[in-house]
């Protein structure tokens, strides 16, 4: 009688406990009839008069009816059986299974009663048809549980207790699906709400006050918030598994933070303007679960972007396996790189992963895990991203946007903080936000915040900014405005909290992705020094912000005299032992000491050709083909010193061996053209005649492809770019 499919959806809101799926196994007749009338006694009492959902009020009622005869004929039940001796029972076996029948029923209505409870009013009104479904399927569980039931064989049943189940047997018989037709009417309202923005058009103040305020009872910002955070949790948690999809329920999201500031202004909801406090999603059902029954998840079956079991692994270009909704929206979003590696993604084809399922898929089914693989249609194809987002929720993120930016050039003081941190919110996702708000003009509004003696408003302003600048056409905006570059600059170096200073560092970053900005970026006063300082003494992920974008900044020629006097070098060689950051470390030495003075000055760090030995030896494939790129340079051109420090590293021989054999095809050649530099070095026949014919032939194979050097460095350019 258990339905798979009441869990389908409810997930979204919270994970059942086991006892919604285990039967009580140990308890006497009397035990159980005890377990049932306290159940069934709490759902009555908690579910009594006005506690009752706002929605499905109907259905809701009728099952708490039913559950009330349920708990006359426990009391009733439970009454006997403590009047008799110790030991003896007249419940009948078969009633007894029905009972135990019972305890499932009844915690899967605490389940659904509890679910219409406490999710979000248009949450609801969305699921009506399927929540309506779910308690008709109670219905039919509670005929089919009365048909079986031995009430014949209840000899000391009272004759009125008889009759009240009998007759709920009759009705239970004759129960139908029910949809409130006035909740019905409120979905095609709300729809309708949602298809006038699909037409171009804006729905009528006066109609939304009327529907979201009086007809809805969402009457102040907070109630806004809390629909608009729950729905923004059904789409983190989307499984494609249920109605409506992704694209539509970004559509309401967007009509309901329109309405938050048309109908109710600029005040402050209980998001409010604290630091560092925004709601993280839930994670879903499965692993919820798993964590609670103290099962540990294999790390290849969590989906690295989610964190929870895969329920349809994928495979993008660079060979990664991630689950196909936190990838696909990934992609939405306009990233096109690789979560997990930073490199370019060729192309966006995603490609099942059909022995990992099938893996996960054994190892749910022998710990009796529920687990339900969606399946993507022909096997035989393979699959793009979903769909863009709907016109519709463009149309009324532009209203909403239109509305920020007005608070931004002429709100109060706190007016304009949360219209900052509403654009954050609007721009963290999709490149049609980040490209119609810059085009509203947001960014000279925004960068007036930068300076702000309010600590939330220059976050806030910052982190915008830096959501903004993922969209190409935007970092010109960004530069182009007189002064932003230099307010950005000042945050990192003065910002008022490590979140406003970090975002600042990763701002820096996106803006270097562009070539010609970079020497533009050097050059504003304080910049390096505050990424050097950053990558010095800050957070892991302000290490991580520093590192990437003192890389972008190497690229460039013109900023090797910069990054030298900063302090920068020394920065990138103390964080060659960094966990995290030092591959990115090794990638820009590598790239600075391609000319003479920059060689020089990585010779003249004491620890700068330790930390490259060992970042060869312990460090990621792309790391070590870095540290050997730039142990190749410092010997071309840091001179005598440098080389001598090089050559009498201890283990270098070995390493390069190794490396000659197990490294990455570039990693190979730089390792040959070394060995061809020690070669012709007064000292090589001592210290590395141990290589032999094999090596020597790699020396003429290799090394004599990479004499000129191109100076290739294995560090993504397209690092991928927190968005906040």
């Amino acid at each position: 009688m258990a339905s798979a499919a009441i869990f389908s959806s409810l997930r979204r809101q919270r994970s059942p406990t086991l006892e919604a799926f285990l039967a009580p196994v140990d308890l006497t007749d009397v035990g159980l009839l005890q377990t049932l009338t306290a159940l069934s006694s709490e759902l009555i009492s908690a579910y009594s008069g006005k506690k009752l959902p706002f929605y499905q009020r109907k259905n809701c009622k009728s099952l708490l009816r039913k559950i009330q005869v349920f708990s006359v004929l426990l009391e009733c039940l439970l009454e006997n059986n403590k009047n008799r001796s110790r030991g003896s029972s007249d419940l009948p076996f078969t009633a007894f299974l029905c009972f135990k029948e019972l305890y499932l029923l009844l915690y899967r209505s605490k389940i659904l009663l509890d679910y219409c409870s406490h999710s979000s009013k248009l949450w609801l009104l969305l699921q009506n048809h399927s929540i309506s479904g779910h308690f008709h399927d109670l219905n039919q569980e509670i005929s089919t549980l009365l048909d079986v039931f031995p009430l014949k064989d209840l000899k000391s049943l009272p004759e009125d207790v008889r009759e009240q189940v009998e007759l709920l047997k009759k009705q239970a018989r004759k129960s139908q699906l029910f949809v409130d037709k006035h909740d019905e009417m409120l979905r095609l309202k709300l729809f309708s709400f949602l298809n006038e923005f699909e037409n171009g058009g804006v729905p009528d103040y006066a109609q939304l006050y009327s529907f979201f305020v009086e007809k809805l009872g969402i009457c102040n910002p907070r109630s806004c918030r809390v629909e608009i955070e729950f729905l923004e949790e059904q789409i983190v948690n989307h499984e494609g598994d249920i109605e409506p999809t992704s694209s539509v329920l970004n559509g309401f999201v967007a009509l309901m933070r329109y309405c938050r500031f048309l109908l109710f202004g600029f005040e402050e909801d209980d998001m409010g303007l604290r630091l560092g406090k925004h709601k993280k999603p839930k994670r879903g059902l499965i692993s919820q679960e798993i964590a609670e029954t103290f099962i540990s998840v294999p790390k290849d079956f969590c989906c690295p972007i989610s964190l929870d079991l895969m329920r349809d692994p994928v495979i993008v270009a660079t060979g990664q396996t991630y689950d196909r909704a936190p990838i696909s929206r990934w992609m939405e979003e306009g990233h096109c790189t690789c979560p997990k590696t930073g490199q370019l993604l060729d192309h966006t084809r995603l490609v099942p992963n059909r022995a990992l399922r099938n893996l996960i898929m054994h190892w749910c089914a022998a710990r009796k895990i529920p687990y339900d693989p969606l399946e993507s249609g022909d096997p035989c194809v393979e699959c793009f991203p979903s769909a863009s987002p709907s016109r519709a929720a463009l149309e009324a993120n532009k209203a909403t946007a239109a509305l920020l930016i007005k608070q931004l050039e002429n709100g109060t003081q706190i007016a304009k903080t949360i219209a900052a941190r509403e654009i954050r919110l609007l721009a963290k996702t999709g490149k049609e936000n980040r490209a119609y708000i810059a085009e509203a003009g947001a960014i000279p509004h925004l960068k007036n915040l930068l300076s702000s003696p309010d600590a939330v408003a220059q976050e806030n302003s910052v982190t915008a900014m830096l959501n903004l600048s993922i969209f190409d056409k935007n970092k010109g905006r960004i530069i182009d405005e007189v002064g932003c570059l230099a307010l950005i600059v000042g945050v990192l170096r003065f910002g008022h909290t490590t979140e406003a200073r970090e975002n600042a560092a990763a701002t820096l970053f996106s803006l270097s992705a562009v070539h010609d900005y970079k020497r533009q970026i050097a050059k504003e006063d304080g910049a390096v020094e505050a990424l050097a300082g950053l990558l010095r003494e800050g957070s892991s992920r302000g290490k991580k912000d520093a590192v990437t974008a003192l890389f972008n900044l190497s690229t460039h020629a013109d900023n090797c005299a910069r990054m030298i006097e900063s302090g920068a070098i020394t920065a990138l060689v103390g964080a060659l032992g960094s966990e995290g950051v030092a591959e990115e470390a090794a990638g820009a030495l590598a790239l600075i000491v391609r000319q003479q003075v920059g060689a020089t000055a990585v010779g003249n760090e004491e620890t700068a050709v330790a930390g490259l030995i060992a970042m060869m030896r312990c460090g990621t494939p792309r790391g070590k083909e870095n540290a050997v790129a730039a142990l190749l340079e410092l010997c071309r051109g840091g001179g005598a010193a440098a080389t001598e420090r090089v050559l009498k590293a201890p283990s270098l021989a070995s390493l390069l061996q190794t490396l000659l054999f197990t490294g990455t095809k570039r990693a190979r050649r730089k390792a040959a053209s070394l060995a061809r530099v020690f070669q012709r070095c007064e000292h090589a026949s001592v210290h590395y005649s141990g290589f032999g014919v094999g090596y020597a032939f790699s020396g003429n194979s290799a090394a004599a492809r990479d004499s000129t050097f191109p100076g290739d460095v294995s560090v993504s350019m397209s690092i991928s770019v927190p968005v906040l």
